[in-house]
């Protein structure tokens, strides 16, 4: 069974704190001098689909044969978001520095920077496998996440695919399996192979 890191993350409905009066709200507050890479603050990897990202609406498009993979990406700008990856993002912006790694290929990367802006996730770092990249998720996100582990402390990565997650155990890496996506199980296994055996996603 996966160990989840130890923090505490809110629930999807738990209200942010006071952020003081409207006076306070008003200062200008110089930024802080730039830090070293020791004094930085620890990454959390996020994922998307699954994650932060509802896909089971256009999960239909590739559960048959043959399977419509246009189809399948041209919805992704129609996702909801999930309520509880907006809380889990929330509560570790707090003390992590946000980077989304994605089984998404480069190709939709204007499209997912827009879906993140409009959902309030904007301004940090994207990764995504390459356009004619083809490997598994279980392969090419620790692949993603070592180039960053090379000059950064990694706190956290955050994903809904088991594989995924004991693939960065293995690497040393904390994890937190967001399991708050219940599938069908016609989906479940459509996702899984989009994940694990096209390498789509």
């Amino acid at each position: 069974m996966l160990s989840n890191t130890p923090v505490v993350l809110p629930s999807a409905d738990r209200a942010p704190p006071p952020t003081g009066s409207d006076d306070e709200s008003r200062r200008i507050v110089a930024p802080d001098p730039p830090r070293n890479a020791e004094e930085r603050r620890p990454l959390a990897v996020i994922d998307i689909d699954g994650v932060v990202a509802d896909v089971r609406h256009r999960l239909h498009h590739v559960e048959g044969r043959p399977k419509d993979w246009d189809a399948f990406f041209a919805a992704a700008d129609d996702d909801p978001a999930h309520p509880e990856g907006l809380a889990v993002v929330g509560r570790l912006s707090e003390d992590h520095d946000i980077v989304f790694v994605t089984g998404r290929p480069a190709w939709l990367r204007a499209v997912t920077e827009t879906w993140l802006e409009a959902n309030g996730l904007g301004g940090h770092e994207l990764r995504m496998r390459s356009s004619r990249d083809r490997a598994p998720a279980r392969v090419v996100k620790p692949q993603l996440v070592a180039r960053l582990a090379a000059g950064r402390a990694i706190g956290v990565v955050v994903d809904d695919d088991a594989e995924v997650l004991e693939a960065m155990r293995a690497r040393g890496w904390p994890v937190f399996h967001a399991d708050w996506e219940r599938r069908a199980a016609a989906e479940d296994a459509a996702l899984r192979e989009a994940q694990e055996a096209d390498g789509r996603t």
